[in-house]
């Protein structure tokens, strides 16, 4: 059964990081009042290609709901015939079109809202500013019910941290939240933090159980109760590369951590 194509109208684009040529673009769905989706899912754009072979590419939606608007972090890939497609101005300028359809996904936060670490590399972070703006929307209540949200974000290099003053603007009014972006590739003027993110997640966790008095590894769950009556008092989300998802979620399962309170997604 063919999906139910939505006309999307390009409203804004910026270049937020020309080193890493990533875009970062707003739309508008005239025909629809509402875009209704949830922090975290992803919509699927498609397009004839020179060919004419329909393409399909898959992008996480980088904001929370707002209207029948939506917003998406894209990096320009050499050769790479979408990501080209929306950010040559010549293909795309303003007030073109594209179509598009969802939303879909599952990579949502759970509720009710616990402590929860973001854990985001590159264009991984889009669903994260998506989830953030959920939980503490400018001029709206604040949904995080007081929980503390860590974000840690690694990039290699500072030019490719993406949104970086809004998120240092977040953590300056909201006490609950902490951002924690890390290089591995740093330059000697940077002052952050340094290394992978598996490192500052293990020490976040770490630190947060001395506080609580909770042992670590984390005793396993009750094995009596049923899978869909497991709940947590914290939990990961994880998106970016194979290679990050998995090491990330290799050191949390180290420190006791159940499966299902490691929620992921994967790009590559």
């Amino acid at each position: 059964m063919a999906r139910e194509l939505l006309t999307a109208r390009l409203e804004r684009k910026e270049c937020i990081s020309d080193v890493a040529q990533c875009y970062h673009f707003v739309f508008v769905i005239d025909e629809l009042v509402s875009f209704n989706f949830a922090a975290g899912q992803f919509v699927s754009a498609v397009a004839p290609d020179a060919n004419g072979k329909q393409q399909t590419r898959a992008y996480s939606i980088a904001s929370a709901p707002n209207g029948n608007r939506f917003e998406l972090c894209v990096n320009r890939v050499e050769e790479g015939f979408f990501s080209n497609h929306l950010a040559d101005l010549p293909d795309l300028p303003i007030g073109a079109e594209i179509q598009i359809h969802g939303p879909h996904g599952h990579f949502i936060l759970h509720e009710p809202i616990t402590d929860s670490i973001l854990v985001a590399t590159g264009t991984g972070v889009a669903p994260m500013r998506g989830y953030l703006q959920s939980l503490f929307p400018e001029g709206g209540s604040d949904r995080s019910n007081g929980k503390q949200i860590w974000l840690v974000y690694g990039t290699r290099y500072e030019s490719d941290i993406y949104y970086h003053s809004e998120f240092e603007a977040l953590a300056a009014r909201q006490p609950n939240f902490h951002y924690l972006p890390t290089l591995s590739r740093a330059q000697e003027n940077w002052t952050g933090l340094r290394g992978y993110v598996q490192e500052h997640v293990a020490r976040i966790i770490e630190e947060r159980a001395a506080q609580l008095g909770q042992p670590l590894p984390a005793p396993p769950p009750d094995p009596a109760l049923p899978a869909s009556e497991l709940t947590f008092d914290i939990y990961a989300y994880i998106c970016g590369l194979n290679e990050m998802v998995s090491g990330v979620r290799e050191r949390l399962t180290a420190l006791g951590w159940h499966r299902k309170q490691i929620v992921f997604e994967r790009y590559d």
